[in-house]
């Protein structure tokens, strides 16, 4: 129910690097190719100002050494989107057999609702995954209470309505499937599991390549059972070599589902290793942003979601609770935070709170829900617990959503470092005023208010840029 109420926050737009994670499906469904001219000429006008010329074509520095233009984003979001796309164009085609005139061009409102629709899918159904492994562990009511929060109290609605052209909440959901099929079959892993394992680990590397990191739940979990193994004595040359043939077997696997991911790479770009990317040469290996990641007022993680900061606790209180689960998952948790504080662009550009670890969801719901559970044996009963636990949950997705007005309007920069007085001020006199006329006309008048939006954005980006 919840779900299908929030549905009306859906913002079928195709903006900024959503472009890129676009293209890959529109060009090949309705230009049989992966030509993306189309797609930068009709794409938003800050897109377009930086990549076309003043005869309105892209400029001849985007055409990669293949003659193709530069799409250095994943394929995965797009082969999460198919199903939807495809379905969206035959009821377009339909449609036209029947005399409408909606273009069937991809870009047209059918196919940018379908694929805002494809994305608060996999979204939900990573929420939903993550809940079913937290209630394990919580029980179904922190587990409930916990997944709420972490949607409406983190980046991911954001970028699950707001922005559903990029791909993070395909990351939540593709992480979200890893970890749960981990966790069920990690007792006694048979061979057709493994299988399953490495096919859903492909999709998780196909949507976002810093989910690698999150594979050191494997490491974690190999060293364990190959230290076990040895320690057995006698027989335990056959148990390494059936664990090692499971390993290989799923490392086969994975890199036989990015496929797509080089095959549109060597396309691209003319080597199917070429990530389009920075060079790792020129990430901050030697001086990390380990605190700014976390704090900066320029989009981090707990200083822009705090609520995150207590999952996090919760994350670390599981690993002492149950090691076995939860050490592995918290070395792939902080394997990620490493990965992106030596990360050029680790403040995500334009982006609300660090967007990046929205492939975390999971683990946050898990560690909230643990932590949750944790904290109501302080309280006398049962009710009083879930009754503090309501408002002051209530009170963080509060702050949330003001905070995400604020962002969305621009009265705080999308880029770049903010002013805490001046975003602290505006959750308390601004917001309050103005949120309930730009709820409305999100809802009934969203292509004005979205042009409205870009025309801020081209602003502020002009100002910034000036001497």
């Amino acid at each position: 129910m919840l779900f299908l109420l929030s549905l009306v926050l859906l913002n079928p737009w195709v903006r900024g690097d959503g472009v890129g994670y676009y293209a890959f499906v529109r060009a090949p469904l309705i230009d049989h190719s992966l030509d993306f001219e189309h797609d930068y000429i009709s794409a938003n006008t800050s897109f377009r100002e930086a990549r076309l010329d003043e005869h309105g074509q892209p400029k001849q520095i985007f055409r990669t050494r293949t003659g193709h233009l530069e799409n250095h984003f994943t394929v995965g979001p797009a082969m999460l989107w198919a199903p939807f796309l495809l379905l969206a164009h035959g009821g377009v085609l339909l449609a036209r057999a029947l005399g409408s005139q909606v273009a069937a061009d991809g870009f047209s409102a059918p196919y940018r609702l379908a694929m805002a629709f494809g994305t608060a899918f996999w979204g939900f159904l990573g929420l939903l995954l993550a809940f079913r492994l937290a209630r394990q562990y919580a029980g179904d009511l922190w587990a409930f209470l916990a997944t709420l929060a972490i949607w409406w109290a983190s980046s991911l609605p954001v970028y699950m309505y707001f922005n559903p052209s990029w791909s993070h909440a395909h990351s939540a959901f593709a992480v979200s499937l890893f970890v749960f099929y981990w966790h069920q079959t990690r007792e006694q892993r048979t061979l057709r599991q493994w299988f399953v394992l490495a096919l859903i680990a492909g999709l998780m590397l196909n949507v976002y390549y810093a989910n690698v990191m999150l594979l050191l739940i494997l490491v974690v979990e190999a060293f364990r059972e190959y230290a076990a193994a040895f320690r057995r004595g006698d027989g335990s040359g056959a148990a390494v070599s059936q664990l090692l043939a499971k390993h290989l077997l799923f490392a086969a696997v994975t890199l036989l589902c990015l496929l797509p991911t080089f095959v549109t790479r060597y396309i691209v770009y003319g080597n199917p290793f070429e990530s389009g990317y920075a060079s790792m040469q020129d990430w901050a290996w030697r001086s990390p942003y380990f605190l700014a990641v976390l704090f900066s007022s320029e989009h981090g993680l707990f200083s822009w979601t705090p609520l995150l900061l207590f999952a996090a606790a919760g994350l670390v209180l599981f690993k002492w609770r149950e090691p076995r689960v939860g050490t592995p998952l918290l070395a792939g948790a902080l394997a990620f935070y490493l990965f992106m504080a030596c990360y050029p662009d680790w403040a995500g550009i334009s982006s609300f709170g660090n967007r990046f670890f929205i492939s975390l969801t999971p683990l946050f719901i898990l560690g909230l829900s643990v932590l949750l559970a944790r904290l109501a044996v302080l309280f006398r009963s049962q009710r009083a617990a879930v009754a503090a636990v309501s408002v002051v949950l209530a009170a963080f997705m509060l702050w949330n959503a003001a905070f995400m007005f604020q962002w969305g309007e621009h009265l705080i920069p999308p880029r770049g470092p903010i002013s805490w007085s001046e975003m602290i001020r505006n959750q308390f006199s601004v917001v309050p005023r103005q949120l309930a006329a730009h709820l409305q006309n999100y809802l009934f008048h969203r292509h004005d208010l979205m042009r409205q939006i870009e025309d801020r954005d081209i602003d502020q980006m002009k100002k910034k840029s000036e001497p």
